[in-house]
């Protein structure tokens, strides 16, 4: 990477981007939702069950203009999700002012462990034990989202909840090798505590990215 380079990536003038495309989402309060995704590259919360581990190191993937694949989201659909890899880890001023300028909702799907940067219209919050949120960024999501992997995670989740603000949306969602075990546990787990939600990736059983 060029001295340059280094400097816009810094601003956020341009951005690794791993993949950018238009579908569905398929998880959470926007489900069923079209939306265009821009997955950036970088990460190091470390998740082991972690389904886009590729998308861990930036230097594996092209910087793009922030205005560039701006212009590309927005020419698609007027909602946009910004997700990783940890997204936040960039500065994402840049990239945000231009999609709002081009009339577009921003969305953000988040561990939270950066600070936050950008204009941002919904905030998905998903908590990771190997890199906890910054204090403020719990205040600030509209929509909690706990990945179960194990019976341990339904307490991290109800710890996590805790955190939020009133009005936030409480998610459990199973990690996809798990599904089998972790959703009838979720079922009987959210009956007993209807202030949460099951989100399933609708995504994986439609066949779309």
């Amino acid at each position: 990477m060029t001295d340059s380079e280094k400097i816009e990536l810094e601003k956020g003038i341009s951005l690794p981007v791993m993949e950018h495309f238009y579908t569905i989402q398929g998880e959470g309060a926007h489900t069923g939702k079209a939306a265009y995704f821009i997955r950036l590259g970088g990460c190091d919360v470390g998740c082991h069950w972690c389904d886009v581990k590729e998308s861990w190191d930036p230097n594996l993937h092209p910087l793009m203009k922030t205005e560039k694949i701006a212009e590309i989201a927005a020419s698609n659909c007027k909602t946009i999700v910004l997700t990783g890899g940890e997204p936040l880890m960039w500065n994402l001023d840049p990239l945000t002012k231009k999609l709002k300028d081009l009339g577009c909702t921003i969305h953000i799907e988040t561990s939270g462990a950066y600070k936050m940067s950008g204009i941002l219209d919904w905030i998905t919050l998903s908590p990771k034990k190997t890199g906890l949120p910054k204090p403020e960024i719990y205040k600030k999501a509209q929509e909690l989202k706990v990945i179960i992997f194990n019976n341990n995670d339904f307490k991290f989740a109800e710890e996590q909840a805790e955190k939020v603000e009133d009005g936030c949306k409480l998610y459990l969602q199973s990690e996809w090798s798990k599904r089998a075990e972790m959703y009838p546990k979720m079922t009987d787990f959210v009956m007993k505590n209807p202030k949460w939600q099951v989100s399933v990736q609708t995504h994986k059983y439609l066949n779309i990215p």
